[in-house]
């Protein structure tokens, strides 16, 4: 013990001399002997921390504060280690700063108590952050246990209180907005729950609830207290709307509805309190509310929105409460004289608040404050008042926007308002049965059960669903509910009136009578609203009206009329006794005026009156009044009523929709009458009218198919009509033929309309639309190419005109059908022999009308050549039958403007199509003639310069005068397209017209711009795409300019000449190049094209030539004849008639192709003479305009062509003097040699043979890869078995045969027979040398059908009748469109299979092929 003395003494010594070390291994020496020796704990801490060890040091001072708790000295070595040590030991800085101060205390030394004390918070304040500061003012609060001691030497509680508060509110604020800021930012987060997550989380630990109300227990100033009482209530709401629904919610709700309560309690103004204690009140009724409360409410916050609608409803005559306008003032206590004193005091005063005395300041000043307030008892009463002025349709939005209130509300505070919610569907439920009834029947009737579901006896739900039940036509439930609410409610007269109401509706007139008349008196007794009387009154004439149905009751002044003008004298206005007068007036006392003043006041009061607008309806649309009508019938729509609700007995109104559509059909608004036809269709299913003027809205607007449908049901219909009705069905018929008309079944359409006029044979109308349909299904076949049934189509329109009634031919139309259908016969110009003069003659008449002279002077047309009499030669003939087509196109346009002379519009038209018709006489003219300013061009001009005059914002109109006018004044035409596109810029014919123009002009850029503008504007528009190829030829650009052609030839109808004639003369441009791979449709369509134009322009005898042409190269050979010999004929009359030398040389030109056809036909000798014809009319002496190229052309074809002629007759030598002029003229013409030399080489001779070897060579060596002259070689070398020989033609034939392209398809299958059949007849050959031969062929062309056939000519079995199989494969696809194999090749495919079906099949491709024929043949036979 001694030692432990000593060295305790050294260990002292060490620390005042700073020899740490010593003395922390000294003082380890004796606690090694003595491990609970404090004063050794003490100095090894100390030295510890002198040796910056302050870890250790803390441990050793705690485990010495352990042995001695109540020693000072280890907890201020502690103390002094901890400020040493920084702010992150500030916690055990504030344990052991506690322990020393309590030390301290006990030992009665309170300066060193509190010293300790102020030290450790300065600490805090100054080195720690804002929490620790917090924690650190603990020690001077009330809870402390040094607090006894330190009272009133430290700061009030309230003010050490109100800083820690502000320390947790700013750190609670920032930890809020910092986490959501933090959690914002997550994929699929949302504000307000992150918001609410957060709040909740902070709220959770937060003790600022209990600062709050510590603060306001311990402070003494009443204004601290209110501010902090606020915040207490404040954060405990916002407490309340974060936490979820459960226990902790509840308590929080407890919270504020009591601290809510205190202050309205203690009347403390603060808004959000009141708010809460008064609107989260849920009662049954308005009058369980505390009136002072509402009454104080008013008096604190006047400028509130709840206080507006306070004052409103506090100050009507239906509130439950005294009438705040007589509130008087409360007088000061000792107040007696009512000196000028001051009342505004807390007890009460004067009102601050301004109170309406009027309805219409009530009523603004509740909108006003409704309008922005979020407040239950605001919107349940502004509900009620809405009800009581029975502002139905406020009221039904009002409370859908309060029942969305109300689920925040429930969300937000966990309170059910069970009493609030009912309120709510009570007012919603009742508006919505009487806004628009029935249409929100459902809803109200939902609305209504929702109530009753857990209150069965809620007035006015039974009420509400009486109401239902009786719009709804189910009487009986009706009077159950009623009377359920009349038990309880026995003196609510206007649920007993509605009751005995009910009963008059079932049919019990009687009953009803006697109720209703028991009520009246009891109403003028209880002043009951004059709303109720005159209702009473009018349902009591009502039951009078039905319980006697005889004229004379119902006449007699003295029964239920006089119940019905006492209505009207209790309530002025009440609709339904105006709608029973109404009937009154109209059906008995015959008094239309009044009635008609009754029906349309009885509107104007209600749109619920249906019987009074539908009469009223009827009475406007007879006076064609339809504005009047939509607008009647719209109201009604609008009110509900028509449509019935699901599962109602009730039955829709159909009639407002119905009269709507035709309203909208004389408006010309189809898609809106197809609305309407469709909704009065769904009320009323089998409403023939209504199906009718459905279908005619959909024809207006373009849907024929449903037009067609809609017609349809409507016919169904018709067997079930009324008589009066059946009248009328022909409409349909009417319509249906339209339809058709437009969807262009016109057949159909004109058996329709006959079916009509044989029912009513003058309907004008019809007649006109038959006449118009003739017409048009003439255009229609005329631009189908059924130039025939155009023509009897044209030719039975001019017949029946002539049998219309006379007032029909008095009409523009009439002459405008007659007009067009003789414009057919002027078009298609081959018949226009069937042109019915005589009946053209019948309709216009012998006299020479004034309407005739109408532009006389200019085009010189009357009636003189019509109605000329007199034979005409067969060449003259048609001519004259043309020029009286053209003059009675154009008369019949004259009397169509003489008639229309009363209409502008009609007038001008009437111009416009007089002037085509001036300019279709004009194009009609000879070529020479159409050069100059004939009398038609000039008519037609003037005619369009009318119509303009008329009608200048018409774009047809300045188009057509730009059209006319381009040849004569090509400034003035570019003036008109310019104008025309100016009107209209999306004209495709215009801006074709433009191109034209240009074209003419030589501005082929311009040009090119303009078609180009066309086809973007309408890609089906022929003309456009016949114009950019015209461009293309100006270009140069043939391949271009021909695809261009054949797509306006694609397009374009039958009529359109251009379009023909330039495909045509392209295509026989591009066969004359000679193409290797030129499809069959290349030859079919051209003369196709050509026929047409034949049919359309008979007199142009170029065309009949190229058509001839073409016939030729698909071996039409009759045709071709047929064709050339009636041009031969026609140019030789001209000949004859004019000797021009044009006309002899497309004589010679003619013969040439006639010599040809005929030698293609077996006709030799005529062939003969005609080659002998066209050999003299080409000579050179002849005096003809032949070009040097023409002459040689047409003497080397006609040279072969006799030559040939006198071959095939047998005549050799005569054939080859003629063979031999052709080669000497055509300077060795290959083609020429070959025909020769075959010809040589058949007369047998061996000096010919001779001669066709040395004309071989000599081609051979000027054109070597002409096909045919190396394959006559080949077959040449082969016969003589010249083995020099075969090997060159065998080599040059294998060149030729891999050369792409050069080398046709037939003349690929020509080198293959041939190649094989040198490999089998040459020497020294076996049957593979054939096979390789023919798998070679199949090698180089696996396309073509011929290598495929040989080689199952040389197999045998299942491989050859694979390789058959394959051949029929492949000569399928090498066809037309995709390839050029011709019929024949087809036909040898089919044919080489050996069947039955195969060699029908090859007949029916080829009849003329032999191979098809034999194949069935054999397999019949075999």
């Amino acid at each position: 013990m001694a030692a432990n003395k000593a060295l305790l003494k050294e260990i002292g010594q060490d620390l005042q001399k700073s020899r740490f070390s010593d003395a922390i291994s000294k003082a380890k020496e004796v606690l090694e002997r003595d491990p609970r020796n404090y004063q050794a704990h003490i100095f090894l801490a100390f030295a510890l921390d002198g040796n910056k060890q302050p870890e250790d040091a803390e441990s050793i001072y705690t485990a010495a504060a352990a042995y001695k708790p109540n020693d000072p000295q280890a907890w201020q070595g502690l103390v002094k280690l901890y400020q040493k040590l920084g702010p992150h030991k500030l916690k055990q800085y504030q344990h052991a700063a506690l322990k020393l101060a309590e030390i301290y205390r006990d030992a009665g030394d309170m300066y060193k108590c509190q010293d300790v004390v102020d030290k450790f918070i300065g600490y805090a304040q100054k080195n720690g952050e804002r929490q620790q500061y917090a924690e650190a003012l603990s020690l001077i609060l009330p809870d402390s246990p040094i607090y006894p001691a330190l009272e009133g030497r430290v700061p009030h509680p309230a003010k050490t209180y109100e800083t820690i508060v502000q320390i947790v509110e700013g750190d609670e604020k920032r930890e809020i907005n910092t986490l959501i800021g933090e959690r914002r930012t997550r994929i699929g987060a949302r504000i307000n729950d992150v918001t609410l997550e957060v709040k909740r989380e902070v709220f959770s630990k937060s003790r600022l609830g209990h600062l709050y109300r510590q603060l306001i227990e311990w402070s003494i100033d009443d204004d601290v207290r209110r501010t902090y009482e606020e915040k207490l209530f404040q954060y405990c709401y916002e407490r309340l709307l974060a936490f979820p629904p459960g226990e902790e919610k509840a308590q929080e709700l407890n919270l504020v509805l009591k601290l809510a309560n205190d202050m309205v309690i203690i009347k403390h103004p603060y808004k959000a309190a009141w708010d809460v204690a008064i609107d989260w009140q849920d009662h049954k009724d308005i009058k369980e509310w505390d009136f002072g409360v509402l009454r104080e409410y008013i008096t604190f916050f006047p400028d509130s929105d709840l206080t507006r609608v306070l004052s409103g409803f506090l100050s009507s005559s239906i509130s439950p409460f005294p009438n705040i306008k007589e509130e008087k003032p409360v007088a000061s206590v000792g107040d007696e004289t009512g000196e000028d004193e001051s009342e505004d005091d807390d007890e009460g005063g004067v009102q601050t608040t301004y109170i309406p005395t009027t309805e219409e300041d009530r009523m603004m000043m509740m909108s006003e404050g409704i309008t922005s307030a979020n407040s239950l008892l605001a919107y349940r009463l502004m509900g009620e008042y809405y009800q009581y002025l029975e502002e139905y349709a406020g009221n039904v939005d009002l409370m859908h926007k309060a029942k969305k209130h109300l689920e925040e509300e429930q969300t937000k505070t966990g309170l059910p308002f069970l009493f609030t919610s009912d309120s709510y569907s009570l007012y919603l439920g009742t508006a919505l049965v009487l806004h628009q009834s029935p249409r929100y029947h459902q809803d109200a009737k939902a609305l209504f059960d929702g109530v009753l579901s857990h209150d069965p006896t809620s007035t006015p739900a039974l009420i509400g669903v009486g109401l239902i039940w009786e719009e709804e036509q189910e009487y009986d439930q009706a009077i159950d509910f009623l009377e359920r609410a009349l038990k309880r409610d026995a003196t609510n007269l206007r649920v007993k009136t509605e009751a005995a109401w009910v009963k008059a509706l079932k049919g019990d007139y009687a009953m009803g009578r006697a109720e209703l008349e028991a009520c009246i008196p009891l109403i003028i007794e209880k002043s009951e609203s004059k709303e109720l009387l005159a209702q009473t009154q009018y349902r009591l004439g009502f039951c009078i009206w039905n319980l006697d149905t005889s004229k004379a009751a119902r006449k007699d002044r003295a029964g239920a009329y006089a119940y019905f003008m006492g209505a009207l004298r209790s309530n002025l206005n009440f609709a339904p006794a105006y709608t029973s007068l109404g009937i009154y007036y109209a059906d008995y006392a015959k008094d239309k005026r009044r009635a008609r003043q009754c029906f349309q006041k009885a509107v104007e009061l209600s749109p619920s009156e249906v019987e009074s607008a539908e009469r009223l309806a009827r009475l406007f649309a007879d006076d064609g009044d339809w504005d009047r009508v939509e607008l009647i019938a719209q109201r009604i729509v609008d009110t509900g009523r028509v449509k019935p609700p699901p599962g109602s007995k009730r039955k829709g109104i159909s009639w407002p929709f119905a009269a709507l559509g035709v309203a909208e059909l004389n408006k010309q608004e189809y898609h809106k009458a197809v609305v309407s036809f469709q909704s009065a269709l769904k009320l009323a299913p089998d409403d023939y009218h209504c199906w009718v003027g459905l279908g005619e809205s959909y024809y207006n607007s373009g849907r024929y198919i449903a037009a067609t449908k809609a017609i349809t049901n409507a016919q169904k219909l018709e067997d079930n009509l009324a008589s009066h009705v059946t009248g009328d069905t022909w409409f349909t018929k009417f319509m249906l033929a339209n339809i058709r008309r437009e969807l262009g079944e016109f057949d159909t359409a004109i058996d329709l309309y006959r079916e009509v006029i044989l029912a009513r044979p003058a309907e004008e109308g019809v007649i006109i639309s038959l006449m118009q349909t003739l017409v048009e299904s003439a255009t229609d076949n005329l631009e189908k190419g059924f130039f025939g049934k155009a023509i009897q189509l044209a030719r039975e329109n001019l017949n029946y005109a002539t049998k219309v009634p006379n007032c029909v031919s008095f009409t523009f139309n009439f002459w405008k059908t007659i007009a067009d259908s003789c414009s057919i016969f002027s078009t298609i110009q081959g018949h226009i022999g069937e042109f019915p003069v005589e009946t053209v003659k019948t309709l216009l008449g012998s006299n020479e009308g004034e309407e005739f002279k109408l532009l006389q002077d200019t085009d010189g047309i009357g009636t003189g050549v019509l109605f000329a009499k007199g034979l005409f030669p067969d060449d003259e003939k048609v001519g004259v039958d043309l020029t009286k087509c053209l003059h009675a196109t154009i008369l019949a346009h004259k009397r169509a403007i003489h008639l229309s002379a009363h209409d502008i519009h009609a007038q001008a038209v009437a111009y416009y199509n007089l002037g085509w018709a001036e300019h279709r006489a004009h194009i009609c003219l000879p070529e020479p003639m159409r050069k100059s300013l004939s009398r038609y061009l000039k008519a037609a001009i003037r005619c369009f310069k009318r119509a303009i005059e008329l009608e200048a914002g018409n774009s047809e109109f300045w188009n057509s005068l730009g059209v006319v006018s381009s040849s004569v004044n090509p400034a003035v035409s570019q003036h008109a397209f310019c104008r025309s596109l100016y009107l209209n810029e999306k004209a495709a014919h215009v801006w074709s017209n433009m191109g034209t123009l240009a074209l003419v002009e030589n501005d082929f850029k311009l040009a090119n711009e303009a078609f180009t503008r066309a086809q973007s504007t309408d890609p089906d528009y022929a003309h456009a795409w016949v114009g950019q190829g015209l461009v293309a030829l100006m270009y140069g650009d043939a391949r271009e300019a021909r695809g261009l052609f054949t797509h306006a030839m694609d397009i374009s109808g039958a009529s359109s000449l251009i379009s023909r004639q330039l495909y045509s003369v392209s295509m026989f441009d591009h066969i004359l190049t000679a193409p290797s791979n030129l499809p069959i449709t290349s030859l079919i369509h051209p003369v196709l094209a050509l026929t047409q134009l034949q049919a359309l322009n008979p007199q142009a005898l170029s065309y009949g030539h190229l058509c001839a042409l073409f016939q030729e190269r698909t071996h039409d050979n009759a045709r071709a004849i047929s064709t050339l010999e009636k041009i031969c004929a026609t140019v030789e009359a001209e000949y004859e008639a004019t000797e021009l030398q044009e006309a002899a040389k497309r004589f010679a030109l003619a013969k040439t192709d006639l010599a040809r056809s005929y030698l293609s036909s077996g006709s030799y000798d005529k062939a003969i003479e005609a080659g002998e014809v066209a050999l003299s009319l080409s000579s050179d002496e002849s005096e003809n305009e032949l070009t040097p190229e023409e002459r040689r052309k047409a003497r080397l074809s006609a040279n072969l062509t006799v030559g040939l002629a006198h071959c095939f007759s047998g005549d050799v030598s005569e054939a080859v003097a003629f063979f031999e002029t052709a080669l000497r003229e055509s300077d060795g013409n290959p083609d020429a040699v070959c025909v020769l030399a075959q010809v040589l080489w058949a007369a047998g001779g061996e000096k010919e043979r001779e001669k066709a070897r040395e004309l071989f060579f000599g081609v051979l060596e000027s054109t070597p890869d002409h096909v045919q002259v190396v394959l006559l070689m080949g077959v040449v070398a082969l016969l003589d078995q010249d083995e020099d020989m075969i090997e060159a033609v065998v080599e040059q034939l294998q060149a030729l045969r891999s050369t792409d392209g050069k080398v046709s398809s037939v003349e690929q299958g020509q080198i293959g027979e041939v190649m094989r059949a040198i490999a089998t007849l040459r020497e020294k050959t076996t049957e593979e040398d054939v096979l390789s031969q023919i798998q070679t062929d199949i090698l180089l062309r696996p396309y073509l059908p011929h290598g495929w056939l040989e080689l199952a000519e040389a197999g045998d079995g299942e491989e050859a009748a694979k390789a058959a199989e394959l051949a029929v494969r492949v000569a399928r696809k090498g066809v037309p469109p995709k390839g050029d194999l011709g019929a024949e090749d087809l036909a040898k495919a089919y044919a080489g299979t050996g069947l039955a079906a195969d060699g029908q099949t090859a007949i029916v491709v080829a009849p003329w092929a032999k191979e098809g024929w034999v194949a069935l043949s054999e397999a019949v036979s075999g």
